[in-house]
């Protein structure tokens, strides 16, 4: 591991928390793609598996961010264990319905309990941030971070797929509610490295979405994870057209692989420059990316097409966790990293469905035409919203970019 990465966990606790986050986490890109693979398993309908995976991703866009206020208010361990109970009870309730035949409203019924899982990246991020707050350090906190969860969606579809296919279709999602019950209790049990909560500042306080930056970034998120839902979706349909479906399970971990070895490099760099210029730059980039998917005609071609299309994706998220420092208040840092993921989770719901509607229409291949058109959303909205981003909020700027300048102009 290069110095700087090894540099980070120097400071007491900090493998226990990351190794706990990445735990914990590996639910986050097993469970959609393990329903998506369970559904199409028993009963074939494309349409039913995308709803559900819709379905967990708008409830954990609703239920999220109120879980990290919470958070911020109260502490970890004290909001996430009785969240993550529900959410376990939830996903327990989806696999006995599909094991015994239950109508499909019981299936959404149980869905939408599942979205209370609460968002481990958020709350680890938020403890580097209590760390390293205003250091260089936490840039590569931030592109460490962003690597584990690439990490994870290489290898999480890979199990949850191969096992769905090759054991039985509830073992994927029955295998995630086991990495978050763990992921989940390990990292609470870390009270040493626990952010201290913020009950003043929340006093009377509206939500860090208050904040006009912060309001672009999740707009253009939302566009961002219809992408990724998509993808998602239409990528498994499409291997299972050409009679490979177990092969989706690899090609979707190229196309983290790619995030994972630009975000690894991306860690190593400093930038002089305003975050905004290089956010904007890294969601066009994703944009353009989609474009050669719709020219796909085997699994090989995708595989290429992917990776390529995963160099922009962490470069683009460690940039804006920079953001986000910058345009909300620390007492509701937790909150605002939440809320990033929100924006994620309804552009999922969003691309799923839509995916899986087209799918059944036209096949698996007109289906990559929704990424297309989602690149071309989240463009328009990052260029009309620049302005505000290019601007960071009164009182803020304790980023990393922000720092190292003051440190340059005091050396100089």
């Amino acid at each position: 591991m290069p110095s700087p990465y090894r540099a980070l966990f120097a400071a007491p606790g900090t493998k226990g928390f990351a190794a706990a986050g990445f735990v914990g986490r590996m639910p986050l890109s097993m469970m959609g793609i393990g329903v998506v693979t369970m559904i199409s398993q028993l009963t074939g309908r494309y349409g039913l598996a995308g709803g559900l995976s819709a379905t967990i991703a708008l409830a954990a866009a609703a239920i999220g961010p109120q879980i990290s206020r919470l958070v911020d208010l109260h502490g970890q361990r004290r909001v996430l264990r009785p969240a993550t109970l529900v959410a376990l009870a939830a996903a327990a309730g989806l696999l006995l319905a599909t094991r015994f035949g239950w109508p499909d409203w019981v299936l959404f019924v149980c869905a939408v309990g599942i979205g209370s899982v609460p968002s481990l990246g958020a709350m680890v991020r938020a403890r580097w941030a209590a760390l390293y707050r205003g250091t260089p350090q936490l840039h590569t906190a931030y592109s460490f971070e962003s690597v584990v969860d690439e990490v994870c969606f290489i290898f999480g579809p890979i199990i949850s797929i191969g096992l769905s296919t090759a054991w039985f279709p509830q073992a994927g999602p029955l295998l995630a509610g086991c990495f978050l019950a763990a992921g989940v209790f390990w990292l609470t049990a870390q009270r040493a490295t626990e952010p201290q909560p913020h009950p003043r500042e929340h006093h009377g306080a509206g939500s860090a979405l208050g904040s006009r930056g912060l309001q672009v970034l999740v707009t253009t998120f939302v566009a961002t994870g219809t992408i990724f839902g998509a993808v998602d979706v239409v990528t498994v349909a499409f291997a299972d057209e050409r009679g490979h479906k177990s092969a989706a399970s690899v090609v979707l971990a190229l196309y983290a692989a790619g995030s994972c070895v630009a975000g690894a490099a991306f860690g190593l760099m400093r930038f002089a420059g305003p975050p905004a210029r290089r956010w904007l730059l890294g969601i066009c980039a994703m944009a353009v990316s989609m474009i050669p998917l719709l020219l796909v005609g085997n699994l090989p071609f995708l595989a290429v097409a992917l990776f390529v299309a995963g160099l922009s994706i962490a470069p683009t998220m460690i940039t804006t966790m920079s953001l986000i420092e910058e345009h909300v208040p620390r007492a509701r840092l937790t909150e605002g990293m939440t809320w990033i993921s929100t924006g994620l989770a309804v552009g999922v719901a969003i691309g799923s469905s839509v995916a899986g509607w087209v799918i059944d229409a036209a096949g698996a291949r007109a289906g990559y035409g929704v990424p297309a058109v989602s690149g071309a959303v989240a463009v328009a909205v990052g260029f009309l919203g620049y302005r505000r981003l290019s601007k960071p909020a009164p009182g803020r700027g304790g980023t990393v970019e922000h720092h190292s300048q003051r440190e340059e102009r005091h050396v100089a």
